[in-house]
């Protein structure tokens, strides 16, 4: 390992002449090194350490590390529009970098979350320095894979996130009263104002938030095409390290991104997804400790990484299996040479009716039931159901979530206690069969093991908001992707709600916008006979 002097505060213009600042990382010692580039909103100086090594380890094995702040933060110049600067400004930094002083003039990009989206909006266009990224835990699709899940708002995530975006404005700019009252907020999301969804601090102290304008455009329309990477990465072609996590809530954005490019890639495009939440990426995710497998291995690789593009070193990278997935349950990784095509298994719902009463009233079989029953949940909005791990809530994670599983707006379907061990991995589909007095309702649906001592431990979850209530149709729920192993003597559970709040803003069953106005749901859900409500479980049958 090298020396590394000590760190540069630089500045360049962008464009249309505005200053961005970076910090930059050495090596002390003579010669030419690529440059590692990241790009990020919240004070450079953090450098996404929650996640990553400090910039002067990935300095110490010859590279020249740039950690900037982008458009309007940290203490560069301009107006912080969410996303809207980082095609322009993104080519420019690169197109800089590469001409630094001691530079090869080769550059690669790394970072996670909105330093992930950096990097797409950078590739995008296509400045010929950049020879690769490393885009973790980002979204694809803004609608679908950051703000919206199935149509519903994604509220815990999006408030705490432009809470902590707009504390940070209010401190650039000196504004103590609202610093003060932002601050404040955050510390207890997201029960406060009279009108949870709106976000009553962000109104009166944030005005300019993007958090209005996504709630205004609760449908996928021209705002979010202009705003997504997927509308301009359509003819870009990288060598890309994708990374994610089980529990993370942008991890549609990771695999539908991976997904698209691979098809189409004529370089290396690796996928790697740990057990993780958005961060840390450390062992324990919520309740569960997931064993010292599960501590973070991205540092190594991605060093490796841009040892093989950057550098030309051959490091036996390319003859590695591209895919590697954290399995949970053997707490070991899996390698593969693609995602996995698994065998789609239904488990259908079967009930007495009382799902919602009693465990065991509930049942998950492989064999469809003849006729026709029906159980029915109230969804009451003065008392939802909470929210609790997963990935769209703040802490994600695996729980222990028998006291959610114990309510009477809660049905739950459990398999016979399993006799062989069973693999999971892929998207999880849950089909129900639903009818409800209001013409919208939600549709929340949990996939959880359970042991035999009766503790039961989420796996993944998903998201639908239904209209045109009043008609029983088939509803379709996309939980998150997982791989996970079941083991003989557990059994697998299906929860049905109509609400997780505050992961998600409440349906108030009709138009309204207020809360005051939120109502009561009723909702019948069928099981059998031609109303054969199902999960469908991505079965691996193999394993490598």
């Amino acid at each position: 390992m090298l020396k590394v002097l000590p760190k540069q505060t630089v500045s360049m213009l962008t464009r249309d002449g505005v200053r961005l600042d970076a910090d930059i990382y050495r090596p002390d010692t003579d010669g030419e090194f690529p440059v590692l580039l990241m790009r990020q909103p919240y004070g450079r100086a953090i450098a996404s350490t929650v996640v990553y090594a400090h910039p002067t380890w990935y300095a110490s094995h010859g590279y020249i590390v740039v950690i900037q702040d982008v458009r309007g933060r940290g203490t560069s110049q301009g107006n912080f529009q969410l996303f809207t600067h980082e095609i322009e400004d993104g080519e420019d930094t690169v197109n800089w970098a590469a001409n630094l002083r001691g530079s090869t003039g080769e550059v690669g990009m790394y970072g996670f979350s909105y330093q992930g989206m950096t990097q797409l909006y950078a590739a995008a266009a296509k400045p010929s320095a950049l020879k690769t990224i490393c885009p973790a835990m980002i979204g694809y699709d803004l609608y679908t894979d950051w703000a919206y899940e199935g149509g519903a708002f994604c509220l815990q995530s999006n408030l705490a996130w432009a809470i902590q975006l707009a504390t940070e404005t209010a401190r650039i700019k000196k504004d103590e009263k609202a610093y003060q009252a932002l601050f404040e907020a955050s510390r207890h999301l997201p029960l406060y104002g009279s009108n949870l969804t709106s976000g009553e601090v962000l109104k009166n102290f944030a005005p300019d938030s993007f958090y209005h304008e996504w709630l205004a455009h609760s449908q996928p329309d021209e705002y979010w095409e202009k705003l997504s990477p997927k509308t301009y990465l359509k003819d870009v072609d990288l060598p890309m390290f994708h990374i994610g996590g089980w529990f993370d809530t942008y991890l549609r954005g990771t695999l539908n991104l991976y997904k698209d490019i691979a098809a189409r890639s004529a370089y290396r495009q690796e996928l790697l997804i740990g057990p993780w939440a958005h961060l840390p990426w450390s062992r324990k995710v919520g309740a569960v400790d997931f064993g010292p497998d599960a501590g973070s291995p991205i540092d190594r690789m991605q060093l490796c990484w841009f040892d093989q593009f950057l550098k030309g070193i051959e490091t036996g990278l390319l003859n590695e299996l591209p895919v590697w997935l954290f399995e949970i349950g053997s707490n070991i990784w899996h390698g593969y040479p693609s995602l996995l095509s698994s065998n789609q298994q239904s488990y259908f719902l079967s009930t007495t009716g009382l799902a919602s009463i009693r465990e065991g009233e509930g049942i998950l079989a492989t064999t469809c039931p003849e006729t026709c029953t029906d159980d029915v949940i109230v969804h009451d909005p003065w008392r939802p159901v909470p929210s609790l791990g997963g990935h769209a809530a703040i802490g994600a994670g695996c729980f222990e979530r028998t006291h959610i599983d114990c309510r009477s707006d809660v049905l739950t379907y459990t398999t016979e206690t399993l006799e062989t061990d069973l693999y999971l991995a892929g998207d999880v589909v849950v089909e129900v069969f639903c009818l409800s007095d209001k013409e919208s309702y939600d549709l929340c649906a949990v996939l959880s093991e359970v042991y035999p001592d009766g503790r039961v431990y989420n796996l993944t979850q998903g998201y639908l908001r239904c209209q045109n209530g009043k008609h029983r149709v088939k509803r379709t729920i996309h939980l998150q992707a997982t791989c996970a192993k079941i083991s003989r003597k557990n059994a697998l559970r299906l929860s049905l709600s109509a609400s997780c709040f505050p992961a998600y803003a409440m349906n108030p069953g009709n138009n309204s916008a207020s809360g005051i106005d939120a109502e009561i749901i009723t909702l019948m859900v069928s099981c059998g006979g031609e109303s054969s409500s199902q999960i469908i479980l991505p079965v691996v049958t193999t394993q490598i």
